[in-house]
């Protein structure tokens, strides 16, 4: 895994399933950010994880968080992927995974990981999680952290 508790979010700016531009660094100062990597659009565990995502997303909005997904996969298909699962979140589309190198969000160096990120208001991490099987403690722990950063 690459970026650790207490580092700084590296900023960028990647399209959503819209099309339209994101940039982490507008969420700064008002929103605590749940940034997941995760390998593919509509295989079982990414599919999984999104679905998880999406049943815990008003907990996540409720103690003020976002949550922001990023994979490779094209505009079009993260289109397709939230249009067919009815994801309310964010999907990001890192094609040349220059965002997934800079948070070194990989396993063995090669493989697209499964890792999850929560960033404070500050733009620093505070919380950093990998595993391709363990679906709930990507979003169980980030939750839990979510809730304690909105109580100091």
């Amino acid at each position: 895994m690459g970026l650790q508790v207490g580092d700084k979010a590296p900023d960028f700016t990647l399209p959503d399933q819209a099309g339209s531009p994101v940039t982490l660094s507008d969420y700064l100062g008002t929103k605590v950010v749940v940034l997941y990597f995760y390998p593919k659009d509509n295989t079982r565990g990414c599919t999984a994880e999104a679905c998880a995502f999406r049943d815990s997303y008003e907990s996540f909005t409720d103690a003020g968080a976002e949550v922001i997904g990023v994979s490779s996969d094209s505009v079009e298909s993260h289109e397709k992927f939230a249009g067919q699962h009815e994801l309310p979140f964010i999907l990001l589309s890192d094609k040349d995974k220059a965002v997934r190198k800079q948070y070194g969000a990989s396993t063995l160096g090669v493989v697209p990981g499964r890792i999850t990120y929560v960033i404070d208001r500050e733009g620093v991490i505070r919380h950093a999680f990998s595993s391709m099987t363990n679906i709930g403690g990507h979003i169980d722990d980030a939750l839990g952290i979510v809730k304690e950063l909105q109580a100091a």
